[in-house]
């Protein structure tokens, strides 16, 4: 992972010039007039952990497996978010951990957690370090030092239930690693979100990851039926059935609580037969407004697709709906919409007639495969463009939300007046990407021009979108979660009973306040 911005250096990505001329014409953006800092000149704070507690970390994990060079320290500095790459970009190093440790078992993770608890030392768990809400940012104040638990050596896939259709999988293992193993065994999980070449199966428990074909395979936890646990208290082992009625379910506590609770050591995952046939086509409709109706329709009667997407017109339009493409002229005007579907040949065939007469009968005019192979071949591209726009002089960043279908046009409108109000005339681009019979996800990709403090000016942006998304009936989050972005707005999204409630959880699992401090919930319990 580039340390500076997304993915694979060698797959950065050049700005068309008909985009060029598109961010200078309407949105006034210019070149920025200072580049990028180098990897060496970046600024690193002198490392602070004591030299009793080191060797204590060494005797415990190898003292090959505890880094402190600058590389590793650099590499495991804050998360993919804009303010996060901005702040590289500046040579600005100044959230990096003391120290990397790289367990290699739960016993390890375990005894690492207590000796860190001993010495007041803060732990960051890390797995693909490509959180975009600040959740891999620690609190230093009051704390003895901060380390990054690199989970990268708890790589294995443990067992195959092929019964139950159950796999045991650790989680530093990155999803494209995951995907081969269970291949071997004509298996697949079938999660695949935009960060699916470089995330790890346990940063998709603790965020609550969902994937781009979740209308078809669910989000990632509903495919969590058991994990085991590391807090400084000790172990929890969860889930033995894949319902219970035997009180609160203690999975669902640790899904989403972002290493702020514990380190997810072990995963039980639901697993599906790799699909024979994948075919993915695209739609045209003439408003969002209509696209969503026929998507609202389709989940609703119970014929949705693996993949259903919607952009709005204005992502239409440029053509974020097929990233690899951008800058290409759109054919026509609405709205695209794409679908997807897997399975045996004859499973496809069915659901694909079953789609074209429900969007069809709702005006839908079919656009053939080449659209849904477009998307196919640009579906983790758009963190490439990201970095491409933020080097040609923009602000460009993504946040999303979820609401019931009868609340969602007020939510969509309420993000979009907020972003105007906070940016001028910024360039706001929406999909659907997540669908429910209740409900659907709003993904929103915004870019402006870069004014003398871009960090300020996103930073005052996002905190007023988020109290728009709050008043507007939406959560703060779908599938990003909270880190240390969203908690002021997480907080009044689940009131302060709700939020006394996770306290109380935190400080029973972790009574010295040394896991992701700050993340999820104030260190503390007070600002920080």
């Amino acid at each position: 992972m580039l340390w500076s911005g997304w993915g694979d250096p060698a797959k950065a990505v050049d700005l068309p010039e008909a985009v060029r001329g598109l961010l200078g014409d309407l949105l006034g953006v210019r070149p920025p007039r200072v580049g990028a800092a180098g990897m060496d000149e970046v600024r690193l704070p002198p490392a602070a952990l004591p030299e009793p507690v080191l060797a204590e970390l060494r005797s415990l994990v190898g003292a090959d497996h505890v880094r402190l060079d600058h590389d590793a320290r650099v590499r495991h500095t804050r998360g993919k978010s804009t303010p996060d790459l901005l702040r590289m970009r500046a040579g600005d190093g100044s959230d990096a951990p003391d120290a990397v440790v790289l367990p290699s078992c739960h016993d390890e993770v375990l005894a690492v957690l207590a000796a860190c608890a001993a010495h007041r030392v803060a732990v960051v768990p890390f797995g693909g370090g490509t959180s975009v809400v600040g959740g891999l940012v620690a609190s230093r104040r009051g704390f003895a030092g901060v380390v990054a638990l690199d989970l990268a050596r708890l790589d294995r896939l443990v067992a195959v239930d092929a019964e139950s259709m159950v796999a045991e999988l650790e989680p530093g293992l990155r999803a494209p690693e995951a995907e081969r193993l269970l291949a071997a065994h004509g298996l697949t999980l079938g999660h695949f979100p935009q960060s699916f070449e470089y995330a790890t199966l346990g940063g998709f428990a603790a965020a609550r990851s969902s994937g781009q074909a979740s209308a078809g395979y669910g989000r990632f936890d509903d495919m969590v039926v058991g994990m085991t646990v590391a807090t400084p208290r000790g172990t929890l082992d969860l889930g033995r059935a894949p319902r219970s009625a035997a009180g609160p379910d203690l999975r669902q506590v640790m899904l989403g609580s972002e290493g702020a609770f514990g380190v997810i050591t072990s995963l039980r995952l639901r697993v599906r037969p790799v699909p024979a046939e994948r075919v993915y086509e695209g739609w045209r409709f003439a408003s969002f407004a209509e696209g969503s109706a026929a998507l609202r329709a389709l989940v609703q009667r119970d014929a949705a697709p693996t993949v259903l997407r919607l952009s709005d017109e204005t992502e239409t339009m440029i053509g974020l709906a097929r990233p690899a493409e951008i800058g290409a002229p759109s054919a026509g005007t609405g709205c695209l919409a794409v679908t997807g579907h897997e399975g045996t040949a004859a499973e496809v065939a069915a659901r694909r007639e079953r789609t074209a007469a429900v969007l069809s009968g709702l005006g839908g005019v079919p656009l053939g495969t080449d659209p849904g192979r477009a998307w196919e071949h640009g579906r983790y591209s758009a963190p490439y463009l990201r970095d491409a726009l933020l080097a040609a002089g923009a602000t460009v960043e993504t946040l999303e939300t979820a609401g019931f279908w009868s609340n969602l046009p007020r939510l969509y409108d309420a993000v979009r007046l907020s972003l105007a109000g906070s940016l001028g005339s910024p360039l706001v681009m929406c999909h659907i990407s997540h669908v429910y019979a209740t409900g659907a996800s709003l993904y929103f990709t915004v870019v402006t021009a870069q004014t003398g403090d871009p960090l300020g000016q996103w930073e005052s942006a996002k905190r007023a979108v988020g109290e728009a998304i709050v008043r507007a009936g939406g959560t703060i989050s779908h599938h990003h979660g909270v880190g240390r972005d969203h908690r002021e707005a997480h907080a009044a999204e689940i009131g302060e009973l709700g939020v006394e409630i996770l306290r109380g959880i935190k400080d029973r699992l972790d009574p010295e306040g040394v896991l992701n401090p700050g993340v999820l919930l104030a260190a503390g319990g007070s600002g920080d």
